[in-house]
């Protein structure tokens, strides 16, 4: 929710250029908002719950997330590494999304 919420304008401006055809830029602007997100905001929830929790939130992700987060690296780069995508390229991004929605739903 904090991802969606904090970039949202982000992820419209990146709408935008995808639908003025400006590929290159709004993968740009996608990935470095998640870059952002990673980098910034999840570290900065762990200080922030040391102050205002009833307990610290600990930065542990346990083997599962950390596949999940490979997966979702390794895709996403074999995408953008190509400089060109298709529709079933997105079809599969959006499939892993899911696989990976579901997996965590469930466990």
């Amino acid at each position: 929710v904090v991802a969606v919420v904090g970039n949202a304008a982000e992820h419209w401006v990146a709408i935008l250029v995808a639908y003025k055809n400006k590929m290159d830029l709004a993968v740009n602007i996608a990935i470095g908002s998640s870059a952002q997100v990673a980098l910034f905001v999840g570290p900065l929830l762990v200080i922030l719950s040391f102050f205002f929790g009833p307990t610290p939130m600990p930065l542990v992700f346990n083997g599962l997330e950390i596949a999940g987060i490979l997966l979702a690296v390794f895709i996403a780069s074999y995408i953008a590494g190509s400089g060109e995508s298709t529709w079933f390229e997105g079809l599969m991004l959006l499939a892993v999304y899911v696989v990976l929605g579901v997996t965590f739903f469930f466990t």
